[in-house]
C-alpha cells in the first residue's frame, strides 16, 4: 500500500491461518481494511489519498484454484493467473486512486473495471466491520445468513422457486397486457385485416413500381420515339424512293462488281454484309414502330392506373418492399390478434397451473428454511454460550411474508440475552458487543457448511473484553482452520490466538512506512501483548499476563 491515509509505503506479509493486526490508535490499522476494500471493488474515495500524494495504490496477491469461478472471472476480464505447481495460481490485483478521485484497476495483468473486482470479492472475501454489524440488522442479511447455512437443500428449493416465480410472473404479465389492451389490439387487428385485403387485391410484384415508371416514361414520349424511329428507318430504308443507306450501299457494291478486279472482291463482300446488317436494323425499327402504334395510348392508361394502385400501398406502408413484407408476415400477427379470446383463456389456465407449481415451490422452500432455522438457532446459541453469553438464546424465525424473488418468507434472527426475556430482533435487542458476538457465532457455524476463502474482521471485538474476548479469539482461530482470517483488533485476548501477528507503528514523522509493519515473534510479540493489556511494554506484570495468554492459545 502506498499513499493511503497515514500509510506512505507499507507491505503486509499476510498468509494462511489467523493474522492479527494491532497497533496504537490512529496508527493506520483501519487503513489496512480500507486498502483491502479498494482491492475488492469498493467505492473509491479520494479523501483516502495521503495528504501531499498524487495517488494511492494498493496491490495484492491471492492464491486461488486455477479452475473455477474465480479463474473464469479473471479470464473473462482478459487477465491470467500465474501458475503454481499444485493446481493453484497466483492472482495479481491492483488499484490506483488519484487525488482527483479517478480510479483504475488491474486484474491478472490486464486493466479491468471496478465491477470485476466486486465480482471477485463475492467469491473471495467476507468483510465484517461496524457497517457489517449494522447490515446484520437487515432482513435481507438475516435471510442470506440462513440460506448460506442451509446449503444445497435451500439452494435447490430456492432455484426451483425462482424459476416457478419467473414463469408465473411472465404469464401474469402477458395476460394483463392482453386484457388491458384488448380494444387497442382489436383496432390493430381491424387495421391489419384491411391492409392485407388491399395488398392481396393489388397483388404487387417485387420491383414492379420501378418497372412501371420506366414503361410509363416510354409511353408518355411515344410521339418523340415514333419520329426518331421513323427518321432512322427512312435513313436506312425509305419507302419513298429517296436515297437511303440501303440504296447507297447497294450502289457501292454494284460499282465494285463491275470493276472485275479480284482485289476488290473481298471489299465487295464486306459491303454486302453491311447491306444485310442495314436491312436487319431497318426490320427491327419497323417492328418497334408497329408495337408503338398498337400499344400506345391504351397501354399508357393501364400503366398509370396500375401505378396509382401501387402508390396507394406505398403511401400506406412507406415502400413497396414494406408492403410485400407485411403481406408475408401479417397473417401470423392477425391470427394472434384474432385468437385473443381463446389465447387469454389458455394463458389463464397455464397461469393457474404455474400458480400451483409456485405454491408447491414456496412451501418446499419454507420447509427447507424452517428445518435449517432450527439447526442454525441451536448451533449459534451454543456458540454464544462459549462467547460469554451463557444465558443467551438465539432463534431464527421463518414467518409468512410478501411474495418476492426470494420466496414468501420473512426471516428474523431473534435474541433473548437473558433468562425469561422474550426473543426480540437483534436489530432491537442486541448491544454493539452482543451484535459482534452474534455475527461471529453465525459465521463460525455457517463456515461448516459454506466456507469462505478469506474473512476480514475490523474490530469485531468492539464492546467486549475479558472472558468474552478470549472466546472471540478462540472462535477466530477455529474459523482459521478452514479459511484465511485477518482481524484488526485492540484486544490482547484476541491477538493471542493468531498464528501471524502484525504490528502497525507510526514513524516519528507520523507516517507508516515499510519498516513500520512488522511480524511479531518472541519477546517482541510479548511486549506488544503487554502494551495491549496495560499500555506498557516493559511492565513485568503485563509481560507475565501476556505470556499466560499466549500459552493459553497454544
Amino acid at each position: 500500500m502506498q499513499g493511503l491515509g497515514v500509510i506512505a509505503d507499507a507491505a503486509l506479509p499476510l498468509g494462511p491461518g489467523f493474522t492479527a493486526i494491532t497497533g496504537e490508535t490512529g496508527a493506520g490499522k483501519t487503513m489496512v481494511v480500507t486498502g483491502l476494500g479498494l482491492l475488492l471493488g469498493q467505492r473509491a474515495d479520494s479523501g483516502a489519498v495521503r495528504a501531499g500524494s498524487a495517488q494511492a495504490s494498493v496491490a495484492g496477491v491471492w492464491v486461488v484454484p486455477d479452475h473455477g469461478v474465480v479463474a473464469d472471472i479473471v479470464s473473462d476480464a482478459g487477465g491470467d493467473l500465474e501458475p503454481l505447481d499444485d493446481g493453484r495460481g497466483e492472482l495479481y490485483v491492483s488499484r490506483i486512486l488519484s487525488a482527483e478521485g479517478r480510479s483504475r484497476a488491474s486484474v491478472g495483468g490486464r486493466a479491468a473495471p471496478a465491477g470485476v473486482l466486486s465480482a471477485l470479492a463475492d467469491e473471495l472475501v467476507v468483510v465484517h466491520g461496524q457497517s457489517e454489524q449494522l447490515r446484520l440488522r437487515s432482513t435481507a442479511a438475516q435471510r442470506d445468513a440462513l440460506d448460506r447455512f442451509g446449503g444445497a437443500p435451500i439452494a435447490g428449493a430456492l432455484e426451483t422457486y425462482t424459476a416457478s416465480f419467473t414463469r408465473w410472473r411472465e404469464l401474469d404479465a402477458e395476460i394483463t397486457e392482453i386484457a388491458e389492451n384488448r380494444d387497442r389490439r382489436a383496432e390493430e387487428a381491424q387495421r391489419l385485416r384491411e391492409a392485407l385485403t388491399l395488398i392481396e387485391a393489388t397483388a404487387p410484384e417485387p420491383g414492379e413500381d420501378l418497372a412501371l415508371a420506366e414503361r410509363a416514361e416510354r409511353l408518355a414520349n411515344a410521339e418523340d420515339l415514333r419520329l426518331a424511329a421513323s427518321l432512322a428507318h427512312n435513313a436506312l430504308s425509305s419507302d419513298e424512293g429517296e436515297a437511303d443507306a440501303s440504296a447507297l450501299v447497294a450502289e457501292a457494291r454494284r460499282n465494285l462488281e463491275r470493276a472485275a478486279d479480284p482485289a476488290l472482291a473481298e471489299i465487295s463482300e464486306g459491303i454486302a454484309d453491311v447491306g444485310y446488317r442495314i436491312a436487319d436494323l431497318a426490320g427491327q425499327l419497323s417492328a418497334y414502330l408497329a408495337d408503338l402504334d398498337e400499344t400506345g395510348p391504351h397501354e399508357l392508361a393501364a400503366v398509370e392506373e396500375r401505378r396509382a394502385a401501387l402508390t396507394t400501398l406505398i403511401r400506406s406502408h412507406g415502400s413497396l418492399d414494406e408492403a410485400l413484407e407485411l403481406w408475408q408476415t401479417g397473417s401470423a400477427r392477425l391470427a394472434e390478434l384474432d385468437d385473443d379470446g381463446d389465447r387469454l383463456e389458455r394463458l389463464q389456465d397455464e397461469r393457474d397451473v404455474a400458480r400451483g407449481a409456485l405454491d408447491d415451490a414456496a412451501a418446499a422452500l419454507t420447509s427447507a428454511r424452517t428445518e435449517a432455522a432450527g439447526r442454525l438457532g441451536a448451533a449459534v446459541t451454543d456458540e454464544l454460550h462459549a462467547l460469554a453469553m451463557p444465558d443467551a438464546r438465539l432463534e431464527v424465525a421463518v414467518r409468512d411474508g410478501g411474495e418476492s424473488t426470494h420466496g414468501r418468507d420473512d426471516i428474523a434472527i431473534l435474541l433473548a440475552p437473558h433468562p425469561g426475556a422474550e426473543p426480540r430482533s437483534v436489530a432491537k435487542s442486541a448491544s454493539g458487543g452482543e451484535l459482534s458476538r452474534v455475527m461471529l457465532a453465525i459465521e463460525v457455524v455457517i463456515a461448516g457448511t459454506d466456507p469462505v476463502p478469506t474473512f476480514v474482521f475490523d474490530e469485531v471485538d468492539a464492546g467486549i473484553g475479558g472472558a468474552a474476548a478470549i472466546e472471540v479469539g478462540r472462535r477466530l482461530a477455529r474459523l482459521a482452520e478452514t479459511s484465511q482470517v485477518i482481524a484488526v483488533t485492540h484486544l490482547a485476548q484476541v491477538a493471542a490466538f493468531a498464528s501471524n501477528h502484525l504490528s502497525v507503528v507510526k514513524a516519528n514523522d507520523g507516517a507508516v512506512t515499510a519498516s513500520s509493519v512488522r511480524r511479531l515473534e518472541g519477546e517482541d510479540r510479548e511486549a506488544e501483548m503487554a502494551r495491549l493489556l496495560s499500555g506498557l511494554t516493559d511492565s513485568d506484570a503485563a509481560i507475565t499476563h501476556a505470556r499466560e495468554l499466549l500459552s493459553l492459545a497454544v
